[in-house]
């Protein structure tokens, strides 16, 4: 099955390969309760109902591995394993060799805790719950029931062959009778050497994990403010509420009520919630609207009896703070540069540079025929073979720049698409746009900072277009990274792809739109950027009968990406020839394979393209066909956040929900475009639903972006950041994942082992588990789960008050 996954999600399958063997070793140690002397487990209890309470800890502390100088030793043994050199002294594994003098060992995380019996805590004979001033807790009773939810929140490398795992217990205690509101309470753990816990159930004041709302906010224009209620128990299942419950919106400026509603069943529980008939949630969902507050303010959101959400606000700027931080997550993906003051915090050497020693050679492979790009022979099977076969000695000068794809280090055409997508905000919404300061290298010059970050990507592709026009796909190494090396202290062999037609349509078209805008922003630097375009765009060309006749189902991803150039071209040159080339290349697609979700992409970009070019530059029946295509697809969408528990959609109601297709950043883009073609309050309130959910209003409270909200991911898959500490901020994480579709992955049976209950029962809305380890759920890609986010926030940032 993990081929077969492979196989059909190749552009992150090939991390998930490559980190395979490594994090499989990892495991092969079992859950072991240490006796270290460590702190006791922080406790905390909350409420979720007048009849269930919550008690919460994390167990376990995980310090992360840092490199340090390796001091050879005459009795050190040196094993070669893979590209990966271990170090062993006197029989015991110190940890792996890091760069080309081996003068760095990078040895293994500590872990540490206080002896914790999670089995006991699960009993409810092990409660004691008394209050003085609730006669029915005068005297100390025990719960009914206690059901249980425990997850890993960290996960530790103790050795060569052995890891542990920091986890979060969620003990969930249903009392014999209804907390009193104003009462005090006292939970005593019996059996565990833990201090009494202390409850005041104030249901007006106290949060409570079951009130789920946006960390970013509201603008006061957003025709759509909700919050949602719901709890999943583990063990326990799904808590249902009593219908409509009275809530209210609390400012927090004056400690008062300003806004009154009750809820509304959302989700029952057991409904299918898309066109896969699946049931993600496990439980039923109530939703809470107050869509009519528009007062700007600092809220909470608080329900009868139950409790209240985190501190929200309604905020002119709400929807623009977070796209800052979404677009300068661009900014930390950056190669070729290092990170540094005064424009981040955070403090990365620069990496891939060539003025540091770093040789690029060039193959004679190119990117669409390996795994990493359309796998055109089928021949690739570990995405990286074909490259190497075609490795020659010599040497790309001058290639360097652009984003590093995820948590390791290639550079693709396919992030073209980030580029794309910041240079259709600024067409959209010039004036918002020009003013949005990132504070990023180039932020001194007369360009606005949005085109100056879409520039960073076009020109690394430029510079690795041929004299003849032809544009390399990107560049790789050899492999996937080795332990413990940074992205700055990189060994293995480095390598450009070939020149080839797909990588060149794809440039030619991203090109042409960056000539177009900078007419707009700097009208000398047009020329070359339009020469670019059409240079690449003619070597693709010479050699379209090579590129395409010969193969399946890559041709037709390739006509798609030369249809949607030649557009990109005509609506730069105005050439009527480009248009005549754009529909030839469009037609060559059978219709049958046009909702093949290979070939998508390109033609969602056509579709929204040509339905905004003016009427005389058009063919009115073809515009009047895409327009419709878009707008039905918007239409599906719409239907699909209707029904799911949270409002969250997809981009076709059939796809599964993983990989680039996870839960962590919303799927609003062709929403926002058929609002953007029709006005409609329609496709912008589905927009605004559907980005909730990954903004924070989900059972776990939090964002998938990193530093963006109160709680947000802690443990990427950045290996950067991994070894170095720190976390990048404005990283969109895949996120969630439906773990019945991929339930057959290895890093189930891993969960399985070490969840309650077993992660493949959990559910998919809960799936996420900040541990790094799982490329499925902690890693991203710029073009995915970072452009997705970034598109949706910039364009709800950018909308006019009208809309």
């Amino acid at each position: 099955m993990l081929f077969a996954t492979v196989r059909r999600w190749p552009r992150r399958a090939a991390f998930l390969l490559g980190l395979l063997a490594f994090l499989m070793a990892c495991t092969a140690g079992t859950v072991r309760l240490s006796n270290a002397n460590s702190a006791q487990p922080a406790m905390t209890v909350a409420v979720v109902s007048p009849e269930v309470i919550v008690v919460s800890l994390r167990q376990g502390t995980v310090t992360h591995a840092r490199q340090e100088p390796y001091r050879s030793q005459p009795q050190d043994k040196l094993e070669n394993s893979g590209h990966d050199t271990w170090v062993s002294r006197r029989g015991q594994v110190l940890g792996t060799l890091v760069g080309a003098e081996q003068s760095v060992l990078y040895g293994f995380d500590r872990y540490s805790e206080a002896p914790f019996a999670a089995d006991r805590a699960s009993q409810p004979r092990s409660y004691r719950i008394q209050s003085p001033g609730d006669s029915s807790y005068r005297q100390a009773v025990t719960p009914t029931e206690v059901y249980r939810k425990s997850k890993p929140v960290d996960t530790a490398q103790i050795n060569r062959d052995d890891r542990r795992w920091a986890m979060e217990h969620r003990f969930y205690l249903r009392l014999p009778t209804p907390l009193t509101p104003g009462q005090s309470y006292q939970i005593q753990l019996a059996g565990q050497d833990l201090p009494p816990l202390t409850l005041v159930y104030q249901p007006d004041r106290e949060m409570s994990e079951a009130i789920h709302v946006s960390a970013l906010g509201f603008r006061p224009d957003d025709p759509v403010k909700v919050g949602f209620l719901s709890t999943w128990m583990g063990t326990g299942g799904g808590l249902s509420y009593p219908e409509g419950l009275s809530f209210q919106v609390i400012d927090e400026a004056i400690g008062r009520s300003v806004f009154t509603g009750q809820t509304s069943r959302r989700y029952q529980n057991g409904t299918a919630e898309d066109a896969r008939d699946r049931t993600y949630t496990l439980t039923d969902v109530d939703q809470l609207d107050f869509s009519a507050l528009t007062q700007p303010g600092q809220y909470r959101l608080c329900v009868d009896t139950v409790g209240c959400s985190s501190s929200f606000a309604v905020a002119e700027d709400a929807w623009q703070q977070a796209f800052s931080v979404a677009a300068r997550g661009f900014y930390h993906q950056r190669s070729g540069i290092a990170l540094e003051p005064p424009y981040t915090d955070i403090v990365r050497p620069r990496p891939f540079h060539p003025d540091d020693g770093v040789t690029v050679y060039q193959s004679n492979t190119g990117l669409m025929d390996t795994g990493n790009g359309l796998d055109a022979q089928g021949t690739d099977e570990g995405n990286f073979a074909n490259l190497v076969a075609g490795k020659t000695d010599a040497v790309v000068a001058n290639a360097w720049g652009g984003y590093f794809d995820a948590g390791d280090w290639d550079r693709r055409i396919q992030h073209l698409d980030v580029a794309r997508w910041l240079l259709e905000l600024l067409e959209l919404f010039p004036e918002p746009m020009e003013n949005l300061a990132l504070n990023i290298p180039e932020s001194a010059n007369d360009r606005p900072d949005l085109l100056n970050e879409a520039l960073w990507g076009v020109d690394f592709f430029r510079r690795l277009q041929t004299s003849e026009g032809g544009v390399r796909g990107g560049i790789e190494s050899a492999e996937h990274p080795k332990r413990g090396e940074t992205s700055w202290q990189e060994t293995l062999t480095v390598m450009a792809y070939a020149p080839d037609p797909w990588s060149s349509y794809v440039y030619a078209g991203v090109a042409a739109r960056t000539a177009r805008l900078m007419g707009t922003y700097a009208a000398g630097q047009v020329q070359g950027y339009r020469d670019s375009a059409l240079a690449a765009m003619a070597w693709a060309e010479a050699r379209y009968q090579d590129g395409i006749e010969a193969q399946e189902w890559p041709r037709h991803r390739i006509e798609a990406d030369r249809a949607l150039a030649a557009l990109e071209l005509y609506d730069l040159t105005g050439d009527r020839l480009w248009h005549d080339r754009f529909v030839a290349a469009r037609s060559a697609i059978p219709a049958e394979a046009r909702d093949d979700y290979r070939i998508a992409g390109p033609q969602r970009e056509i579709a929204f393209l040509y339905s905004r070019l003016p009427a005389d530059q058009v063919d009115a029946a073809l515009q009047a066909e895409l327009r419709a295509t878009l707008i039905a697809e918007a239409d599906a969408a719409v239907e699909t956040g209707q029904t799911t528990a949270f409002g969250w959609t997809k981009v076709h109601p059939s796809t599964p929900v993983g990989w680039g297709d996870g839960l962590g950043a919303p799927k609003a883009r062709t929403l926002l475009r058929a609002h953007a073609l029709t006005g409609g309050d329609r496709y912008l309130s589905a927009a605004l639903l559907a980005c909730q959910f990954s903004a924070g209003a989900n059972p776990d409270n939090m964002t998938y972006t990193t530093g963006l909200g109160q709680k947000s991911p802690q443990n990427p898959l950045v290996i950067d950041q991994r070894i170095t500490g720190g976390v990048l901020p404005g990283l969109t994480l895949y996120g969630p994942i439906d773990n019945e579709f991929y339930g057959s992955e290895w890093f189930f049976d891993v969960l399985d082992s070490m969840t309650v209950p077993p992660a493949r029962q959990w559910p998919s809305v809960e799936t996420y588990f900040d541990i790094f380890y799982v490329p499925n759920i902690n890693e991203f890609t710029v073009m995915q789960s970072m452009g997705d986010a970034a598109y949706a926030w910039g364009y709800l940032a950018g909308r006019s008050s009208q809309n």
